[in-house]
């Protein structure tokens, strides 16, 4: 199996700091190509773009259900470190999958990011706009003055 890089270099989701009119923050290195930013920063909560099995650099990576579930894991946690949070803070995930069918695989491969489970999940099956078994999108809660 191969298993998601946890460390990236410090530069791959520069912090963007851009902030429209009522304080929300963009979060991460906006894709030229979408309409919307990584991740954003609304007051105490960090909302996640769906995410996929991807590399720092933006590569895609295809594998098992249960290494792309990881490579998605470590793709979110990648944009809630940039605006200073990680996966403990998640609260909220919606989960894609392209075949219900790998539930429980899926679901033994995400348990080992969030084995007390102090978190609201959805997963349903649909298909994603691009080539790949799973999307998530994360909804994370860290106060702003919370370090």
């Amino acid at each position: 199996m191969i298993e998601p890089p946890t460390e990236e270099p410090e530069d791959t989701m520069p912090d963007s700091k851009k902030t429209n009119s009522q304080g929300v923050e963009a979060i991460g290195k906006k894709n030229p190509n979408l309409p919307f930013h990584p991740g954003i920063r609304a007051g105490d909560f960090i909302f996640v773009s769906g995410q996929v099995p991807k590399d720092a650099d933006g590569n895609m990576f295809t594998g098992t259900i249960e290494e792309e579930t990881k490579w998605t894991l470590e793709s979110i946690r990648r944009v809630l470190q940039a605006g200073d949070a990680d996966l403990e803070h998640v609260v909220r995930i919606c989960v894609y999958l392209e075949d219900t069918r790998d539930f429980g695989r899926y679901n033994r491969a995400f348990a080992e990011y969030f084995p007390d489970g102090m978190l609201a999940r959805t997963t349903v099956e649909a298909r994603a706009a691009i080539n790949t078994k799973i999307e998530m999108d994360a909804i994370a809660y860290k106060p702003l003055d919370q370090d």
